[in-house]
């Protein structure tokens, strides 16, 4: 019972931990968004993510040391544009915001197509087996629900930074985008309690095991 209780506060520190990393990062991105007088370490906190994330994809091709080397050529690159970053960094925000939004709508909305499993029922095929049909029918649509967030989010992300403050853009896109994000998850858990029998019920590890095992579908 021990080893099971600290493996669960391992688990709960882990997120917790997480989650006050990313909140912080948001209320950084906010500020850096809004500030009236553009420097560098806007521009560092506006590449910070895509940064992040091409170094971790090199790390982890089989050609790392030219993907690395490639992150590096970029780096450089990018530092040569250092004037024209700072000038117009703040749609370094916008393009990420954007484009993960998009990105995340057409991996949920492609698997809605003719013939292809929803996104959200393989995930629930990892954790219960074969699915029931009550459970197929939720499923397709809890990804359809998803499909359409992603796809409101960057609607709206694109008019918000075409035709509102900065400041209104930023709000939603850095300060709105997780705590929208936890009412989804929130209100899918409080639904599948309503509709759905006990044992078809998914917890949020097993969520997390179950995307780990299935990841995201290709784009294309």
């Amino acid at each position: 019972m021990i080893p099971l209780t600290f493996a669960r506060w391992k688990r709960w520190a882990k997120v917790a931990v997480g989650a006050a990393l990313c909140l912080a990062y948001s209320l950084l991105a906010h500020l850096a968004t809004v500030h009236p007088a553009p420097g560098v370490w806007q521009v560092l906190v506006a590449l910070f993510w895509v940064t992040l994330l091409a170094v971790s994809l090199a790390w982890r091709s089989a050609y790392r040391p030219q993907m690395l080397a490639l992150c590096l050529a970029a780096l450089v690159g990018l530092a040569s544009m250092g004037e024209w970053l700072r000038l117009h960094y703040q749609w370094i925000f916008f393009l990420e915001h954007a484009g993960v939004q998009s990105l995340l709508c057409i991996a949920f909305g492609r698997t809605l197509a003719l013939g292809q499993t929803p996104l959200v029922s393989r995930f629930a095929a990892v954790v219960h087996g074969p699915l029931s049909p009550p459970l197929q029918r939720y499923t397709r649509g809890v990804t359809w629900a998803w499909t359409l967030y992603f796809g409101l989010m960057a609607s709206l992300s694109v008019l918000l930074f075409a035709f509102a403050p900065m400041a209104w853009w930023s709000g939603f896109a850095n300060l709105l985008g997780l705590p929208l994000m936890a009412l989804m998850f929130l209100g899918d858990y409080l639904v599948r309690r309503c509709v759905l029998p006990p044992e078809q019920v998914t917890g949020i590890w097993q969520a997390v095991r179950a995307y780990q095992q299935v990841g995201t579908p290709p784009l294309l």
